[in-house]
């Protein structure tokens, strides 16, 4: 099952998306309009087949015109990032693999959807990609063990973890660099776990800027799987369904080029991950963004 959330003018709906691409649901204020696709996700798998009963019952869904937005908003959840979880990744940025995950959080305030721009901000020019694999958890718990950790994922997507580097290195603490608004693009598509292999490992992940690959690898490639992650996150943290965990990125970010490639203004960055699609967004400045 694949769901899209979409918005035209003030309108939004909620979209049950086929082996095509072409839509089917409603529109927000049509008899049959569910709400959000976060309140499905809160209810873990069981709340997905749930609403993909309704939304096919709907009616087909023309999305020119439309905006995609992130496919869940964050709000009221938790968004863990994982830093440094491809070796690759790790060793180009001065860094030994990680004996730990390295997390750090997103706010939903950073968040856009597919199509929408990436927003440059004002104050550097130090804007890179990151994409990565999501998996959204749908079933809580706490210290949740890894044979188990699996069942309590149920669906993955696709990031780009935009990173202002420059202010991300000004300390220890990554947060400020990566939360500023319009960075984190999130989308297309919310696929359930059925759809993927388990963990959405073995999957081939791919970064284009500008149409040049610039990222190349496979999610089998993480040092800490899904699982793991599920575990260790799981070990000090109570996690909710809704919650986002976003894995982290392969080699060849533009920091680590030389000379570096930064996005800038009239770029388009595309994430591909198998099975997942492609999330795609151009860039632009915050002065454009702000107009």
């Amino acid at each position: 099952m694949r769901f899209v959330s979409i918005q035209q003018g003030v309108r939004r709906a909620v979209a049950l998306a086929d082996a095509e691409g072409a839509l089917r649901g409603y529109w927000q204020g049509e008899p049959g309009y569910p709400g959000s696709l976060d309140a499905y996700v809160a209810r873990g798998a069981g709340g997905l087949r749930d609403l993909a009963g309704l939304l096919a019952a709907g009616t087909r869904i023309d999305a020119a015109g439309a905006t995609y937005l992130p496919v869940l908003s964050g709000e009221g959840r938790k968004i863990i990032c994982v830093g440094l979880n491809y070796k690759d990744h790790a060793a180009e940025s001065g860094y030994k693999s990680p004996d730990h995950p390295t997390l750090f959080v997103r706010f939903a305030s950073s968040l856009v959807g597919h199509g929408a721009p990436i927003v440059r901000p004002s104050d550097s020019t130090q804007l890179d990609f990151e994409g990565e694999l999501v998996a959204v958890i749908g079933k809580g718990g706490r210290r949740i063990p890894r044979e188990r950790a699996l069942d309590h994922v149920c669906a993955y997507s696709i990031f780009n973890d935009g990173s202002v580097r420059d202010v991300q290195h000004r300390t220890p603490q990554w947060t400020l660099g990566k939360n500023y608004d319009g960075t984190g693009a999130f989308g297309p598509q919310l696929v359930t776990a059925d759809e993927l292999p388990p963990g959405g490992a073995g999957l081939r992940i791919r970064t284009r800027l500008n149409g040049q690959v610039v990222q190349d690898a496979s999610t089998s490639d993480l040092v800490f799987d899904v699982a793991t992650l599920v575990r260790d996150i799981s070990a000090a943290v109570t996690l909710e369904p809704g919650d986002i965990l976003v894995t982290g990125t392969p080699s060849g970010v533009g920091a680590a080029r030389k000379p570096p490639l930064w996005m800038k203004p009239g770029d388009v960055c595309e994430v591909e991950i198998e099975g997942l699609g492609i999330l795609r967004n151009p860039i632009v400045d915050e002065a454009s963004a702000a107009s």
